[in-house]
Formats: C-alpha cells, structure tokens, sequence
C-alpha cells in the first residue's frame, strides 16, 4: 500500500474534527494550510489570507474558504528521526539531513538516560516502537 497522513477536514473556512487520511497523490489535488496557522474560538482562520501549499506543490497565501484541508502537526513533513533534531527549523540544510542520518544509525544504550535537549518526540518514539513498559496509572 501506500503511506497516507492525517489531515483535518476545512468546510467554509471552519476546521472540523474530522480527520482524513490522504495519499502524496491524493494531497496533490487539495489546497493545505499548515498546522500553526492561526485560529479562533470557533476554529474559523484568524487570518483574511492563510499560507498554504496549492494543487501541484506551489505555496502561496489564499482565502479561508478557499481551503480544503489543514495539517495535523507541524512536524508532519518530516520523519521520527528528523523531528528528533533539536532546533530543527534554525538549522542549514546540510546539517539537518546530515542530524538525521546520525539518528537513523544510532545504537539504542543498555542503559538509558534522560537527553540533555529534547524535542518532545522521544516519548512518542519509545512509545510507539514498544521499548518502554508504561502504567495504566500514575504512581
């Protein structure tokens, strides 16, 4: 099959809950605004024009009705080992492409600590791949 991603459903420039879970082919044809976009009290955009990527991959900023679909996450675009970079976004290019392939080949420890710098997506990370025992309760 194919990977498919989160997006909240936008009807008449109002955020729903709904969640649809589209394709690279299928976002292809939809009209996407980003997750840290600005929204009210009523989920409508703050914004009169709002930042989004168009049909075919162009960004440019258009009307809140105009909008089909919003992210879920900003870290969306990028993989679990690329989100683990701390300060990702103030990072080169070079160094971030290079961040993530040292975190894909990285040897888990026997012993583990607490990281210095976090993201916020280790525990997640540890979470999802089953390594930790976690309580039903807290205690």
């Amino acid at each position: 099959g194919f990977v498919e991603t989160p997006y909240r459903k936008v009807v008449d420039g109002q955020v729903t809950d709904d969640v649809d879970y589209l394709t690279a082919d299928e976002e292809d044809r939809f009209v996407i605004a980003q997750a840290n976009a600005t929204l009210t009290d009523d989920l409508r955009f703050a914004e009169t024009r709002v930042l989004v990527r168009r049909r075919g991959g162009e960004v440019d900023y258009v009307a809140g009705d105009d909008v089909d679909y919003m992210d879920v996450s900003p870290r969306q675009m990028v993989s679990v080992a690329t989100a683990m970079i701390p300060f990702l976004e103030h990072d080169d290019a070079n160094r971030a492409l290079m961040g993530a392939n040292m975190m894909r080949q990285a040897v888990p420890l026997i012993k583990s600590e607490a990281p210095l710098v976090g993201t916020g997506m280790e525990y997640r990370s540890a979470v999802d791949a089953g390594d930790v025992v976690k309580a039903e309760k807290d205690g």
